[in-house]
């Protein structure tokens, strides 16, 4: 947790400040028992009135000091914690920016979301706490035991007696509690992980009526943290009556003794009160530090936790020699790639080697876990290759900075994401400069104008979170515009046409045919129809590739595509589209038509 800390030199002279205010007003608790031991010795044993209102004045000025250092050290300790946790909460967000995909399938996004904000939310919790109490406690302590020695000596021999009680009791309760913090963040990122799937998957869940089962998993979760919780704070909850009991049994004996004392004349009555002040102040210093016991332990779990994320080095890096890849334009080339997944069997993909340049349409197919999406997830390198290259513009990608690199591509991805906000923000989210027309004309290409000119604001609709207001193929289709506004050189394609009916998907390629004419685009399809006009297709089989050509080649000289393209055309058609070399839109379409209606 220490290490955190260093997020708090832009506080410093805040910091300074606190403790100065703390300082004084345990220096103004600590007067007022003697101020009060006066009064009475003084002034109420000899009657005298004045003295006991000059004393109770000054006592009046003292207290109000006093409150007025408490009042401001808790402002400015509030202060500080609050900027803490936003520089901190800043910083995280700012690391995990920086995460590849790896880093994100290692730590979980639940657990992401619950370390940025609960475990945060911890440690500004006890860093509130330390900056009140690392100062009051030990001073009201330590103060207190020499002011209760210089009113009596030997009735400070109670307190020899009642002090290691305590610090036994607290470190008992303590060293049973802590392991148990630990356990309850984990349960918390468990819960959290549940609560998430519940909603995201709302859906499905209600389409194959799961939610029972979603109730009892979320109910299992809530319960497991629950009794974790009830099993920690029965521990911790067990340190407040044994202080208590132990003040109240060192209260009588300092009473019980202190009335000896004062019986043979070596202590007065206004010192036995100060004493007894004096020894509630030690009390209530242990106190505090118990409460400290309570929040540090789970703060410092907390504390590991966030640790864990900041401590993390990104696997993708940019290079500390960048290059940009001027000397060409829209070129890609994999040259013998493999991939593998961190604790595969085998590679994901395997060998990969072929170009894609300007002006063209490469279309990658292949069964289902072929390594499509894998393939094209490393030219905007989301993942760094395990062997061979990723060439963009002639310079591998691990040679750009990632800003250089994604900035020249238009990336669609497989699940169509949209962002809270209006239909023109998501659109201009590929482009934040993009002007009004850019963005019209994004959406007509993308086929969206008709769905949006018929909602109520149109462009000014606002889009629920996730999107959950539009269709799959409306937001494959505003997802399309979003990389076409930025009018990139290269367009990626993952499976984006997915949603789309037949018809608006060929008049979604006709357009995109014009408008990525000067552009490198690759489509990855699992329809026939999406990647049979392509200039050139690659076919992928369990991470290989098993073929590259255009379409009617690859019926000649590939199983694996021709088996794929059997599977969705029948004979007459299969004989059609091989003696086709160029297929027009029309012909596309009502190819599209007929299988639909199959």
């Amino acid at each position: 947790m220490l290490k955190l800390f260093a997020y708090l030199k832009p506080y410093r002279v805040p910091i300074a400040l606190v403790l100065a205010l703390i300082f004084l007003q345990s220096l103004s608790d600590l007067y007022l028992p003697t101020l009060m031991a006066d009064i009475v010795d003084i002034g109420v044993v000899q009657g005298d009135t004045p003295y006991i209102l000059q004393i109770g004045g000054f006592m009046l000025l003292v207290a109000a000091a006093g409150t007025a250092c408490s009042v401001a050290a808790s402002y400015y300790s509030s202060k500080v914690a609050a900027g803490f946790g936003q520089r901190l909460r800043g910083r995280v967000f700012e690391h995990v920016e920086n995460f590849s995909l790896q880093e994100f399938d290692r730590i979980g996004t639940a657990s992401l979301i619950t370390r940025t904000t609960n475990d945060i939310t911890q440690v500004q919790q006890v860093l509130t706490m330390m900056l009140r109490m690392m100062v009051s406690a030990p001073m009201l302590c330590i103060g207190g035991i020499i002011m209760a020695v210089s009113k009596d000596a030997k009735l400070s021999l109670v307190l020899i007696v009642i002090i290691p009680v305590l610090v036994g009791a607290i470190y008992l309760i303590a060293s049973r509690g802590i392991p148990l913090f630990k356990e309850m963040q984990k349960k918390l990122d468990k819960l959290n992980l549940v609560l998430r799937e519940g909603l995201t998957g709302i859906r499905v869940i209600r389409a194959f009526n799961r939610a029972g089962h979603e109730k009892r998993r979320f109910n299992d979760a809530n319960l497991d943290l629950t009794g974790t919780g009830l099993k920690v704070n029965r521990i911790m909850g067990a340190m407040m009556p044994v202080m208590m009991l132990t003040m109240n049994f060192a209260t009588i004996a300092i009473i019980w003794f202190g009335s000896f004392r004062i019986d043979s004349g070596d202590m007065q009555v206004g010192s036995l009160m100060a004493f007894l002040q004096y020894a509630m102040q030690i009390m209530f210093s242990l106190m505090m530090v118990s409460m400290m016991f309570v929040m540090i332990p789970r703060a410092s779990v907390s504390a590991a936790r966030i640790r864990e994320v900041l401590d993390m080095v990104p696997t993708l890096t940019d290079p500390e020699q960048a290059k940009n890849g001027e000397t060409l334009k829209g070129h890609v080339e994999f040259q013998q790639v493999s991939f593998s997944y961190p604790g595969a069997e085998k590679p994901a993909i395997e060998d990969i080697t072929f170009k894609a340049g300007p002006g063209e349409v490469t279309a990658i197919i292949g069964g289902t876990g072929a390594g499509k999406s894998t393939l094209i997830s490393l030219i905007p390198r989301f993942y760094d290759v395990a062997g061979g290259r990723v060439l963009v513009d002639g310079t591998d990608v691990r040679e750009m900075t990632q800003e250089a690199l994604r900035a020249k591509i238009g990336f669609v991805p497989q699940k169509a994401v949209l962002f809270s906000g209006t239909i023109r923000d998501n659109i201009r989210y590929g482009k934040e400069d993009a002007t009004e027309e850019e963005i019209r004309h994004a959406a007509d290409i993308a086929q969206a104008t008709e769905f949006v000119s018929e909602m109520k604001d149109g462009f000014d609709s606002v889009i629920a979170q996730g999107g959950s207001n539009v269709s799959g193929g409306q937001k494959q289709r505003l997802s399309i515009a979003r990389a076409l506004v930025r009018r990139p050189d290269i367009y990626v394609f993952d499976d984006s046409f997915s949603a789309l009916d037949f018809k608006t998907d060929a008049k979604l390629r006709a357009a995109l045919r014009e408008e990525t004419g000067e552009a490198t685009v690759l489509i990855v399809a699992q329809r026939v129809s999406t990647v049979i006009d392509a200039d050139r297709i690659v076919v992928l089989d369990e991470g290989r590739i098993a073929g590259i050509g255009r379409h009617r080649e690859l019926l000649d000289t590939c199983k694996v595509y021709r088996e794929i393209v059997s599977s969705q055309l029948s004979e007459d058609e299969l004989a059609g589209s091989g003696a086709a070399q160029e297929p027009d839109e029309a012909a596309v379409a009502l190819r599209g038509r007929k299988e639909e209606t199959r």
